[in-house]
Parts: structure tokens; sequence; C-alpha cells
């Protein structure tokens, strides 16, 4: 007797996504949902328009799983970058505390007229980081294998 492959039997490949539109965005943005990260690890390259953040990724695509197998949660490094970006701000960070461990909510975008508008990077805490694009243009990628999460718990994760 043969059975059907299920889901949960593909094998685990990193992420690697883009996104477009504000559709795309909602996407990356729960995947990226609780991802912390070091305040050292954002960077802006003005001349090459594109922000990027390595950030501690939650796997939220595993959650599931690992529960299901009583295996614990895990987290990988992610590359959050964010390219077209003219100019960027931000609110409620103390940029030189080079210690401060920054923690993602949400990723949005604002549109504004002719494709451009603003990208969003709400942080916990009342922080936030607003970047202007002249166009929408953003990708998620893991760049390491998964590790344990050190909590091994699973954030609040309210979508």
């Amino acid at each position: 007797m043969t059975q059907d492959a299920t889901f949960e039997d593909g094998r685990e490949a990193p992420l690697n996504l883009g996104g477009l539109d504000a559709e795309d965005l909602k996407v990356i943005s729960s995947l990226a949902q609780d991802a912390v990260f070091p305040i050292t690890e954002m960077t802006w390259r003005a001349a090459d328009r594109r922000f990027a953040v390595l950030l501690n990724r939650f796997r939220w695509e595993d959650a599931d799983a690992a529960k299901a197998r009583n295996r614990t949660v895990e987290r990988v490094q992610s590359l959050l970058v964010i390219d077209q970006v003219l100019n960027v701000a931000s609110q409620g960070i103390d940029r030189s505390d080079k210690d401060t461990i920054l923690s993602l909510l949400s990723v949005t975008f604002e549109p504004g007229a002719d494709g451009a508008g603003y990208v969003v990077l709400t942080l916990a805490g009342d922080g936030a980081i607003r970047l202007e694009v002249e166009a929408l243009d953003v990708s998620l990628r893991d760049v390491t294998r998964p590790y344990l999460a050190p909590s091994k718990k699973v954030p609040d994760h309210p979508l």
C-alpha cells in the first residue's frame, strides 16, 4: 500500500522570499515577526539605496511541526533587505547604545504616489524605522542553519 506525501514530509529548505506589493509584504512580515537583532546589525548604504538587517528570526513555518513532533522550536538568522531606499528615519531608538537589542513586531507599507511610499519596521517598545522607498522591493532570506530557540518557547503570535 502506498501513501501520498504530506507537507510535513517535505525537506526543510531555507526561506528566500521577495515582496513587490503590500500582499507579499504581509507574508514577509508574518515570518519576520518577533525577530530580534542587535542595533549594530542594521545598515543603510545610501549609494546602493539598500537597507539591510540581520535578524534572528523565529521559524514560524516550523512551529506547528516542532510541536507535533515534540521538538524544541527554532530560530534562524535571516537577512531582511529593502531596496530602492531614498531616506531612513527612526524614532524611539538610541542608536548610540551599541548593546541595544531590538525586537521586530511588523513590516508594513504606506503607499505614496506612483508606487513610492514608506516601509515601516515597527519595533517593540514604541520604536520604529521608516524607510522612504521609490518602489516596494523587499526580500527575506535565511542565511544560516536553524538553531534551537534559546527560550525554547513560541512567542505570542497574534496573527
